[in-house]
């Protein structure tokens, strides 16, 4: 066992992501551009949270979970964006093997922590619209809280099996791994032993995780829609379709580009397209989500409005 051990951690000591592009011409706009992009997306996110915070008409169930969300989008890119954008311009592209085991985990664990949080999300809107009487007994406090911290428990302990079985495989031979980060297909293409029994494990084990969230949000949207339409004014059907809009638009986002990537063989996988489309779930959506809920959104529309006459007052 210690042999075996040994010989995982002494054959890749680093690997060498590739990144986005091989043009040394390209490295300066990439960088711009995703720089760009992830303060955006820091900035914007940071900037929800405390208008949440701080505007007391806004301490509901459904801000709390938009709160919590907005947390999630800042670990889920600073994972992935500062080792990308230090690799943009640097000449050397290493990443330790217990760094690359790390940004996994943590890839991961906060992107399933959101495919959850998205679906807590989804029942909160559907007891909003179609238990309106019950909402403040149902959604209380604690169990909010329960909800957004069992997500984080749950998906930890995934995660960790999950890291620690790919931990525990040989890697030898190529440490190239052709993307932006690390990230589990094209890690597992580096892998000298055997990984059928492993994918099984991903695409049975893992989809279950993954699609259950999906399918108890598109069940709540189910029920949301049948509730909705049976609402007699159109004025009535258009506000009640507009508490959810939102986050329809954000969950139809993230776990459409997931699905794109990870329920697919990992041998077909076509790496550039791989890439790009990686990017909108990793860096993209987390830079939209703020702008997303305050554009469509008078609450925090007027919150922000609040806040800004505050600062120029001053």
């Amino acid at each position: 066992m210690r042999q075996t051990e040994q010989r995982n951690w002494t054959s890749v000591k680093n690997f060498i992501l590739l990144g986005l592009s091989d043009s040394p011409d390209q490295q300066i706009g990439l960088f711009a551009l995703f720089l760009t992009m992830y303060m955006t997306a820091l900035l914007g996110n940071a900037l929800l949270i405390a208008v949440i915070l701080r505007d007391r008409h806004l301490h509901t169930p459904m801000y709390f979970f938009l709160g919590n969300l907005s947390f999630v989008d800042i670990c889920f890119t600073s994972a992935i964006a500062p080792k990308m954008l230090k690799n943009m311009l640097s000449e050397v592209r290493t990443i330790p093997f217990h760094g690359c085991i790390a940004q996994l985990y943590a890839f991961f664990c906060i992107g399933g922590t959101e495919c959850y949080l998205l679906a807590v999300m989804a029942f909160d809107r559907y007891v909003a619209i179609c238990n309106p009487l019950r909402y403040t007994s149902l959604m209380t406090k604690n169990l909010c809280i329960s909800l957004v911290a069992g997500s984080w428990l749950f998906v930890s302990l995934h995660s960790v099996m999950h890291v620690g079985m790919v931990s525990n495989f040989e890697f030898c031979g190529s440490n190239l791994i052709q993307h932006f980060f690390c990230d589990l297909p094209p890690l597992l293409k580096l892998v000298c032993s055997d990984t059928t029994t492993y994918q099984w494990l991903v695409y049975t084990e893992g989809s279950l995780v993954t699609m259950s969230p999906f399918m108890f949000t598109v069940i709540s949207y189910v029920s949301i829609v049948s509730k909705i339409l049976k609402i007699r004014s159109a004025q009535g059907r258009m506000r009640a379709f507009s508490t959810c809009s939102s986050h329809l638009s954000v969950v139809t986002l993230f776990f459409g580009t997931i699905f794109f990537i990870y329920f697919r063989p990992f041998s077909v996988n076509a790496l550039n397209q791989e890439r790009v489309v990686t990017v909108v779930y990793t860096i993209v959506t987390p830079m939209l989500n703020p702008f997303i809920y305050s554009l469509r959104n008078k609450d925090v529309k007027g919150a922000l409005k609040k806040v800004f006459h505050r600062k120029l007052a001053m």
